[in-house]
């Protein structure tokens, strides 16, 4: 690695390029070039060879970038080389579509313990994974070798959550609450937040429109 600071934005962008490439493995797609990535992902090509070259030197003039090497660089990179056990706490609806939808997950990031503080909900199956009671989060966590944390529980929980699962030593947590958590700087804390985004989303529908006004009104006075 060419630099021990990498930006947010790259780290965020290699699991794009990941999937696509995966995509072109399965067509068995030996080759592809910059230029194409960045076609079919909408991205500056100069933009994906300036993020790949973080990291290493992986293209060929005039060839391009081999599709399987590429794709084990980048799995290594983002440590999906090795299985990464993942808690999820929270085991209602969204927790229990989080831990179906993991069943199907190719990548080595596997849910495999999941949690509640509601009785009635400890002792139920979700696949195969047997719902736990809090109590024996930590000792799970340290049984199992688990590094990621996803917490599904109601706001008012979330933080006293991710205090638990910080004391436990979990690395990472990926928040589905709609609340900001306090965490030490050695734990790295993504947000995912759906009422976010929709409400974002809903400016857009007029306003997206009035902007491709102005640009088209733009090139028409270009054009004269």
């Amino acid at each position: 690695m060419k630099s021990d600071k990498i930006s947010e934005a790259v780290v965020r962008r290699l699991p794009i390029y990941l999937r696509y490439l995966s995509g072109l493995q399965r067509r068995e797609v030996a080759t592809v070039s910059s230029q194409e990535l960045g076609q079919k992902l909408d991205l500056n090509p100069a933009q994906i060879r300036k993020d790949l070259a973080y990291f290493g030197d992986f293209g060929r003039k005039g060839i391009g970038y081999d599709v399987a090497y590429l794709i084990e660089k980048i799995r290594h990179i983002l440590n999906l080389d090795q299985q990464i056990n993942v808690v999820l706490i929270g085991a209602g609806n969204l927790g229990q579509a989080l831990s179906n939808y993991n069943m199907y997950l190719k990548e080595n990031l596997k849910i495999v313990a999941v949690f509640d503080a509601y009785g009635p909900k400890v002792g139920t199956l979700i696949n195969s994974l047997k719902v736990q009671p809090m109590e024996e989060l930590s000792t799970t966590i340290q049984q199992h070798n688990i590094r990621i944390g996803i917490i599904t529980v109601p706001e008012h929980e979330a933080q006293q959550v991710a205090d638990k699962l910080v004391e436990a030593g979990i690395g990472a947590i990926l928040n589905f609450a709609p609340i900001i958590l306090r965490t030490p700087a050695n734990v790295r804390v993504h947000a995912a937040d759906f009422t976010t985004d929709m409400i974002s989303l809903a400016y857009y529908l007029d306003n997206g429109k009035e902007d491709l006004d102005d640009a088209k009104q733009s090139n028409t006075e270009v054009d004269h």
